[in-house]
């Protein structure tokens, strides 16, 4: 009974930390209809910021909190909302995705420039050496000063929200803008206001539960990020529910210490850290999915021109000697540096597929390459095409698998969902000794091809061009057929497409299994290429700068894929340059992400003027308005 009550008041301790950065994402949320996916980040830069300022430069406690709470995390809030959200305003969800997604790796690659990740740090709690006896067990003051803010927290925000004129309004913002107005109430100032509480609460999360675990960059922010899970309790709008959902996540995690079978831990060893992205996962599919739904309009915008079958074929007849050309100029690095951009490019060619075409966001596409390389390596060590055909296969039907449930939810959830599962996957299984070893890499070899010394690293440069060149013809082809038309449709119109009487779920899992199938054959290419793989090749983080990479440079078009899979090679080569950057993929991604925001295509899907238009309007009037009506439906279902 003293364990369970033990257990009890951990739980909810850590609970109440959810609460809070929950409770910061449901305001935001509430008052923008821009989901946050920043919002751990800002915690986590704040916890830092308090640091530096209270433990390396030795200012006062309560100097150092006022300024971190009162001065840069609104700071912070009011910078976000002025430059990044405001534009966002009914922008696409997947738009809003990315954004915020940027702004996530380029809060991360900041802290990492300024506070090295290889040093250790340790903040210290508030009130040491005080504890209090709590239903027969003791509590340091952290901790129960942690519960105490959780409760001043929810009681703040429910007289905000329901007692005052703001607070109301900031309710109303969201549900209808154009009739607060006509209130007297200015949608900008309470969306700043919305973005302002959101941070200064992530804040206070961050500081909060920056002593209860190592000061990290990379776990602080992830830790923070379990509050999505709470917030999705509470339907990103009912905070009392959002409480109950960071509480019961709390007990969760702190039962499993306690209770889970030891030998559940001895095959998964990652499972206690995965129970918050599992719940998260859980929450999403069991929430009724009619009442689940995601602030945000879909916007119009002319789809970059499908290539035709010769044109593709004369391009990857092209890009075959362009690479037999660079193997002859390139040095050693730099073969491997191209090589590894065309197996990534095959990765990013499945978020062509997904994202691109049927408008699907994954963050999981990372994971898939991962599975495909490890089953590559399993399989004859990777060095025969059955273990190729086997990543396919397998990749392919995890994502099918993945997709069942999840394809119930749309765009924001569905995104929250495949965060859930990547990270998930990586606590569970890359994590594991039994997956890569105890070593912790997995050898990875490559299959022979008759003629060609594949050993040699000029000769892999061509063939990892030639195996891009084909997925990339394939994956026009099937823009071309009906089946890549009808996905196109699901993403223009999914309410037009339901008018007239087009199944979506069938076609969003064809996609997701066709996706997992194309990035399965990528990782286990770039298994071969680099002779060995580990789980820090296949992280989340991984997977959000690839996907954004690809966003930059067009999600929509094949050679956007390309340019992206050779920057998130090159980058990492040319950090070694860029020595007072520690992050520089994380932070130019980032920047690139934001810079590009009025880029629904990308840089190599921006509109091309069309040679086909009119140039006088004696001209005009001899074109026959049916052909012209011809090449606008044309014009709209072109896409690369």
């Amino acid at each position: 009974m003293n364990e369970l009550v033990a257990l009890t008041v951990v739980g909810v301790v850590y609970g109440a930390v959810y609460a809070i950065t929950a409770s910061g994402l449901v305001v935001t949320y509430a008052t923008s209809g821009v989901f946050n996916f920043a919002h751990g980040a800002v915690g986590m830069v704040a916890a830092f910021s308090y640091w530096e300022l209270s433990v390396n430069h030795g200012l006062p406690v309560p100097l150092a909190l006022a300024i971190v709470l009162l001065v840069e995390a609104p700071a912070l809030g009011l910078l976000v909302e002025l430059l990044f959200a405001r534009q966002l305003h009914a922008a696409s969800t997947e738009r809003s995705l990315m954004v915020t997604l940027g702004l996530l790796l380029v809060l991360v690659g900041a802290a990492s420039s300024i506070w090295s990740p290889e040093s250790a740090r340790i903040l210290p709690g508030f009130f040491p050496g005080y504890s209090a006896r709590v239903l027969g067990v003791n509590l340091t003051g952290q901790e129960i000063l942690v519960v105490g803010v959780a409760v001043a927290v929810a009681g703040a925000l429910w007289a905000l929200l329901e007692h005052t004129r703001h607070g109301v309004a900031m309710k109303a913002i969201v549900d209808d803008p154009e009739l607060l107005s006509m209130a007297g109430a200015s949608h900008a100032r309470i969306a700043r206001s919305g973005w302002v509480l959101g941070s200064v609460l992530a804040a206070i999360a961050g500081i909060l539960l920056a002593p209860l675990v190592t000061l990290d960059i990379t776990t602080l922010t992830l830790l923070v990020v379990n509050g999505y899970a709470a917030a999705v309790v509470g339907r990103l709008k009912n905070l009392p529910l959002t409480f109950m959902g960071g509480i019961a996540l709390g007990l969760l995690q702190s039962y499993a210490v306690g209770y889970m079978p030891q030998s559940w831990q001895s095959w998964l060893p990652g499972i206690r850290t995965a129970l918050p992205m599992l719940f998260l996962f859980a929450v999403l599919l069991v929430l009724p999915h009619d009442r689940i739904r995601a602030v945000g309009q879909a916007v119009a915008r002319r789809a970059p021109r499908v290539a035709g079958g010769r044109e593709s074929l004369g391009w990857s007849v092209g890009l075959a000697a362009v690479a037999i050309a660079a193997g002859g100029l390139l040095s050693g690095i730099g073969v491997v540096t191209v090589s590894q951009g065309f197996a990534y490019g095959i990765i990013a060619l499945s978020m062509v597929l997904l994202t691109g075409y049927a408008g699907q966001v994954s963050l999981a596409q990372l994971t898939f390459a991962g599975v495909g390389a490890f089953v590559a390596g399993r399989l004859s060590g990777g060095s025969t095409w059955l273990g190729i055909l086997a990543a396919v296969a397998i990749a392919g039907a995890l994502g099918v698998l993945v997709a069942l449930p999840a394809m119930r939810l749309k765009g924001l959830y569905l995104a929250l969902s495949t965060l859930a599962f990547a990270q998930a996957a990586t606590y569970v299984f890359f994590d594991s000794s039994h997956v890569f070893g105890t070593g912790g890499a997995l050898a990875v070899g490559r299959p022979g091809i008759p003629g060609i010394d594949v050993s040699s690293g000029r000769a892999e440069l061509v063939v990892l061009a030639v195996a891009f060149a084909l997925c990339a013809i394939g994956v026009l082809a099937l823009r071309r057929s009906t089946l890549g038309r009808r996905l196109v449709a699901m993403s223009d119109s999914p309410a037009a497409c339901a008018t007239l009487g087009l199944s979506q779920r069938p076609l969003g899992i064809a996609a997701f299994g066709m996706s997992a199938a194309l990035a399965g054959f990528g990782g286990a290419l770039y298994g071969g290429l680099q002779g060995q793989v580990g789980a820090n090749d296949f992280g989340l983080f991984g997977s959000m700068t690839l996907l954004l990479l690809a966003v930059i440079f067009g999600v929509r078009t094949v050679s956007g894929a390309l340019v992206a899979g050779m920057a998130f090679a090159a980058l990492p080569v040319l950090q070694s340059h860029v020595s007072w950057m520690t992050d520089l993929l994380g932070v130019v991604t980032g920047a690139g992400v934001v810079l590009v925001g009025r880029m629904p295509n990308g840089i190599f899907g921006m509109e091309r003027p069309d040679r086909r238009a009119v140039r006088s309007p004696a001209a005009a009037a001899r074109v026959p308005e049916a052909n012209r009506h011809a090449e606008l439906a044309g014009d709209h279902a072109s896409i690369s």
